[in-house]
């Protein structure tokens, strides 16, 4: 028997200028080296870019993004006998939400643009109109499932 103890969830605390916890996990992800206010600032910049750009409140189309962006399964891969199958698997609502963040500053990195929140807030903007890479890396990873829903019952 295990000895390991299921412990509860942290969620983060709601950020203080937007009184959200979703924009607190972009923070996070942006974060490099422990240097929380420069990950603040630059999204703070793409959310007045963003303001800029659509004349809505940036929260609403951040929000949008991350539920466009936002997976419901994954592919796990899975070896059975020699043969290694893709597996598809169900993801919690609280992982589908990461991994979205997850995509959509990794394909806002590789974007052409002068600043980072330029890039960033151009994906955002993409994602909550239903286009742009990360999009796509959805879609992509939602067919993969789909196609591989025979190999289902070798579920974990």
């Amino acid at each position: 028997m295990s000895r390991r103890i299921n412990k509860k969830r942290k969620f983060p605390i709601a950020d203080p200028l937007y009184d959200s916890y979703l924009v607190n996990l972009m923070i996070l992800k942006i974060l490099k080296s422990g240097k929380k206010r420069v990950a603040q600032n630059i999204l703070y910049e793409s959310f007045t870019i963003i303001k800029r750009k659509t004349k809505t409140h940036p929260l609403k189309i951040f929000e949008k993004a991350i539920k466009n962006v936002s997976p419901s399964v994954k592919i796990q891969a899975k070896r059975v006998g020699g043969s290694t199958y893709q597996v598809p698997s169900e993801v919690k609502k609280f992982r589908g939400i990461n991994l979205g963040l997850s995509w959509i500053l990794k394909y806002a990195k590789t974007r052409s643009g002068k600043t980072i929140a330029i890039k960033l807030a151009n994906e955002i903007v993409e994602a909550s109109k239903g286009f742009g890479n990360s999009i796509r890396k959805k879609e992509e990873t939602h067919r993969m499932a789909r196609s591989n829903k025979a190999f289902a019952h070798f579920r974990r």
